[in-house]
């Protein structure tokens, strides 16, 4: 029999995770095609011949996703593999609907074919959207088991957007390691808060060649966190799985794809940013975890909020600068820094937009209800470059930093600055520290 053509409808991250646990060296399929969406400047180039395995000698080509339907008409695809996140049901069923009108199958592979095991006990934090708090939840996990004497190595889901062979395994401990990898500022993101707490964070492209150099990390590990993307369910196979709602977006964890799957395998939801989000919303979620997973532990959570210079906004016209992904493909309209600019005394928010330039003036038609926030993307030279020269052009007293990096660090900004840092805080009982200690002796690491 012929081996079954298949197109991996991804974003850089699942997609290649897919197709590297079900596909590769696999006989019974071809891989015509990946196809991108939601990463910039992806499309065009391809999935390396170094990591697609002995049948793809010359690689597999990457395509926007916009040409999905002649790619599967032109190379006679019969299986359409869906593989990104934090999409509503509504666009999901939408792409199935071309894939299935064009003739292919619309297939949505699950954690039996593709979570890979580890040998040391392994914690995973994942949330039903983009911008819950995950890593503000890995970071108070980590926190809690360092305080406990373990050492605990972090997995990020990825975010391959330079050279992809060399980023098969990437391991970060310092902010040299960083600025060595030319880490766009979405990784910075996610892994300049680990390495200034003190502990190393792994990420690239191979994520089981990744999690077996954690496991044995020259520094040591007991304990292996994954660290989710977006709201996508775990590559790893738990011994915990963590997932974090929120309150300010009530019913979402029902509607989009694949966040409700991360709430129906959870053992542990929190529910975050209870301080900032109303009753009424804490109350929809409640509910709605009630329904969806009745045996999960409950952990009520507030996002706690802190700033540099409070004297910087108290009475200020200031521009905030949000975490880009939270802002886009999150659909939210403010995040951390508006909040704290809001509690220390702000006199207003300026509109970056008639400011904006290049690649963030195309940043705001793509996603025209991001509102009176900045999102900080820096996925290549140019757009920081970008991020740069609108935060220069903005006619503003200062400027709000709510992304979780320095921006300072990597660009130059003509006006007085004040970083903005949140962390989880727990309310009440059920704990974190409780369930960690519960955890350390189930398996045996006291």
């Amino acid at each position: 029999m012929s081996a079954r053509k298949v197109v991996i409808i991804g974003a850089a991250g699942r997609d290649f995770h897919n197709f590297n646990t079900v596909y590769r060296d696999n006989p019974a399929y071809e891989i015509v095609a990946f196809t991108a969406a939601q990463i910039p400047d992806i499309d065009g180039r391809k999935y390396p011949a170094e990591l697609a395995g002995t049948l793809y000698p010359d690689g597999i080509p990457i395509y926007e996703e916009a040409r999905l339907v002649p790619l599967i008409e032109e190379l006679g695809v019969q299986d359409a593999v869906f593989a990104y996140s934090d999409l509503p049901y509504q666009r999901v069923m939408s792409i199935g609907a071309k894939v299935n009108a064009a003739g292919a199958n619309f297939i949505l592979l699950g954690p039996g074919e593709t979570q890979i095991k580890s040998t040391k006990p392994l914690i995973s934090v994942g949330a039903v959207r983009t911008g819950c708090g995950k890593s503000q939840t890995s970071r108070r996990i980590i926190e809690i088991l360092m305080n406990k004497g373990l050492k605990v190595v972090a997995i990020r889901h990825p975010m391959p957007y330079g050279d992809i062979a060399v980023q098969k395994v990437q391991r970060f401990a310092s902010l040299e390691d960083i600025d060595k990898h030319n880490c766009t500022v979405e990784e910075m993101e996610e892994y300049e808060p680990h390495v200034v707490r003190g502990n190393v964070i792994y990420a690239g492209v191979d994520y089981e060649a990744i999690l077996r150099a954690a496991e044995d990390d020259p520094d040591g590990c007991d304990v292996v966190l994954w660290d989710g993307g977006n709201n996508d369910f775990p590559f790893y196979r738990p011994d915990l799985h963590v997932t974090v709602v929120d309150p300010h977006r009530p019913g979402h964890e029902l509607c989009y794809y694949p966040g409700e799957v991360t709430l129906r395998m959870a053992d542990v939801v929190v529910i975050n940013k209870m301080d900032s989000a109303d009753a009424a919303g804490i109350e929809t979620v409640r509910r709605n975890i009630t329904a969806l997973n009745p045996n999960a532990i409950v952990i009520d959570g507030a996002s706690t909020l802190d700033m540099d210079d409070p004297s910087m906004v108290k009475g200020k016209r200031v521009l905030v600068v949000e975490d880009g992904p939270t802002l886009t493909h999150g659909e939210m309209t403010i995040g951390a820094g508006t909040v704290a600019a809001q509690k220390f005394g702000a006199a207003d928010f300026v509109d970056p937009r008639p400011y904006t330039v290049g690649r963030l003036r195309e940043t705001f038609e793509t996603y025209p209800d991001i509102g009176c926030v900045l999102p900080a993307m820096g996925y290549g030279e140019q757009q920081l470059k970008d991020l740069e020269a609108t935060i220069n052009n903005t006619e503003c007293d200062a400027v709000v930093i709510g992304t979780p990096i320095d921006l300072n660090r990597i660009i130059t900004i003509n006006k007085p600055t004040t970083r903005v840092y949140y962390n989880l805080q727990e309310i009440g009982r059920p704990s974190l520290d409780e369930l960690m200690d519960d955890f350390i002796r189930t398996h045996n690491l006291a």
